[in-house]
């Protein structure tokens, strides 16, 4: 039988991927107005790096492409097995909501201690969500 109640979590991630995609976007083409810079003239992210240093937007969706990846894996497996209950649904959520709370950290005012904090906490959750699934699985 299938939970779909995990992919609800994997929707908000993937939600949460495009809004920081159309804040990277949108201050991009934004700079790129205001400072008269050709799209042509930045097409290595050396010479964007030279021109446009405001990374933040570009360097936390880069981020929704690395731990991420382990959690969207999580929620296929458990949207298929049995024992994945209430509990790693509350830590799916958890992750979600703590890596909102990092991008918007990092978009923003990109505090490293804070961001830094925030990122520990997911992973610790993440891997809290694999040893579950794995212990589940086990039995």
């Amino acid at each position: 039988m299938i939970n779909t109640a995990f992919f609800l979590p994997a929707f908000a991630m993937v939600l949460l991927t495009f809004c920081v995609m159309i804040r990277m976007l949108t201050g991009r083409i934004a700079e790129m107005k205001a400072n008269n810079i050709h799209p042509q003239s930045i097409a290595t992210s050396a010479a964007l790096i030279a021109k446009m240093p405001d990374t933040r937007a570009s360097d936390n969706f880069r981020n929704l492409f690395e731990t991420p990846v382990l959690f969207y894996a999580a929620m296929l497996f458990a949207q298929a097995t049995p024992q994945a209950g209430q509990v790693l649904l509350a830590l799916a959520w958890l992750y979600v909501v703590l890596r909102v709370v990092h991008s918007i950290i990092q978009c923003s005012y990109n505090k490293v201690m804070h961001r830094f904090y925030v990122f520990f906490t997911s992973v610790w959750v993440l891997l809290g969500i694999w040893v579950m699934l794995a212990v589940g699985y086990i039995r």
